[in-house]
């Protein structure tokens, strides 16, 4: 049972009564009395918490960083009036607004209540009990119970490069002639024939074709399609590490996994636009997520779901049980996009003894983000203090390079970017690659 404000105002004219009008026991015991008689005839009185119906969506998925608002069902499938309040419990990192509702339900009688949900990073939320205080006609008392009523929010990765995938998909779309400009590219699947100009490459003469027709003729090809991309998330602790700083405009504030998702959800988009099979594996010391089998529009949305919950384990990850993991499943040629930190330990440790095996049966890229904090850092020598802090952000640097360099020499092609600018640049990689027909 539950008392409110009411009671207590009521219980101090009761005190007033005695004291002025019967200034006894049997005063004491009138006024309580009627208070007691008050209560029950509003607890009498009082609707059944057993005849309210919860009912809501188990699961909402909204943009991380947007607002959506959760709808609950509340019926009241009894005889008498349901009064009260209600209060739908989220965890704090949803940051609802507006959980608090009155209720004031007459019988049969259905409403939809909507709390505000902005959560801040992505992931799964599991809402919280909702609490239910319903009170008696007079205001006086009433009862609380707690029902649970199953509901997620699923907070998928921001994709703040989404603007940018269209303006990629068109290039792409140029790079394959299909609008009014066309523009043809050097790759392996044959296209047309036209007219020799000068400056072209005389290989590519077709002299059967050139002996049918009066003109020297030269054969055109097109980024061939249905090629197979395989995107590699390392998950372990290297990727727990922060970039960038919390008030940074594009993505900054968060970790290297952060950054690798929101470059592969662009490149994931870019390649099923571009007729390409794209597959997707987590990994750490074990297969974390994989998305197989999924192509066209429902990529996107089918890598988001996939990725909202994804977050960093903080042990060293497995990276001969990463190699095994692929190779299990790319059984074709493929282009390999790994996404990883480029320290000296993980690539002297890590990398290169797995990479000769990986690099001889598939094409390899190597993405790995780079703090814009570090180069800042660099570059700003104000005080002894910031000489000290210098001398480190010029070390990392310059460890980063030779890890870069490295590879390269084992035939790894490299791309590090801020993570702003990750995304672009990875698929502008990939364009470069269909361009020149090595993908």
């Amino acid at each position: 049972m539950v008392v409110t404000g009411r009671l207590a105002a009521a219980a101090v004219l009761a005190a007033l009564f005695v004291t002025l009008v019967l200034p006894s026991w049997l005063g004491v015991l009138v006024a309580t009395l009627a208070l007691a008689a008050l209560i029950g005839l509003d607890l009498l009185l009082l609707g059944s918490p057993g005849a309210l119906e919860l009912s809501r969506e188990p699961l909402t998925s909204v943009r991380t960083g947007r607002s959506i608002d959760v709808e609950l069902a509340v019926l009241n499938g009894g005889a008498r009036p349901v009064r009260g309040t209600l209060w739908d419990d989220w965890p704090p990192s949803a940051h609802a607004r507006h959980r608090t509702h009155p209720l004031n339900l007459p019988p049969n009688t259905r409403i939809r209540l909507h709390t505000e949900l902005t959560p801040a990073y992505h992931g799964d939320r599991v809402a919280g009990p909702v609490t239910l205080r319903l009170l008696g006609p007079l205001g006086l008392a009433g009862r609380q119970v707690r029902r649970e009523v199953p509901a997620r929010l699923r907070a998928l990765p921001p994709f703040r490069s989404e603007p940018l995938l269209a303006s990629k998909v068109k290039q792409l779309q140029q790079l394959e002639g299909r609008n009014t400009t066309t523009i043809r590219g050097q790759g392996t699947e044959f296209d047309s024939f036209r007219e020799y100009v000068a400056g072209d490459d005389v290989r590519t003469i077709d002299w059967r074709a050139t002996a049918r027709a009066n003109d020297v003729l030269v054969r055109t090809w097109r980024p061939e399609r249905n090629r197979h991309v395989v995107m590699l998330l390392d998950t372990g602790r290297v990727s727990a590490g922060r970039i960038g700083g919390a008030d940074s405009a594009h993505g900054g504030g968060g970790t290297r996994l952060d950054a690798a998702i929101e470059a592969a959800l662009l490149l994931g988009g870019l390649a099923a636009a571009g007729g390409d099979s794209v597959d997707l594996l987590a990994y750490d010391r074990r297969l974390r997520i994989e998305v197989r089998g999924v192509g066209g529009k429902r990529l996107q949305l089918k890598l988001m779901h996939a990725l909202a919950g994804l977050t960093p384990e903080l042990a060293d990850t497995d990276y001969r049980g990463m190699l095994r993991a692929t190779l299990q499943r790319a059984r074709r040629r493929s282009l390999v996009v790994w996404f990883t930190h480029l320290d000296a330990a993980t690539v002297q440790e890590g990398l290169r003894p797995v990479l000769p095996v990986l690099a001889e049966r598939h094409r390899v890229l190597v993405v790995s983000v780079t703090d814009p904090e570090v180069a800042a850092a660099a570059i700003h020598r104000t005080g002894l203090t910031d000489l000290y802090t210098a001398a480190a952000a010029e070390n990392v640097i310059a460890e980063e390079a030779v890890a870069r360099e490295t590879l390269r020499r084992a035939g790894v092609r490299v791309i590090t970017a801020p993570p702003d600018l990750l995304p672009g640049a990875l698929a502008d990689e990939y364009l470069e690659l269909k361009r020149t027909g090595a993908l």
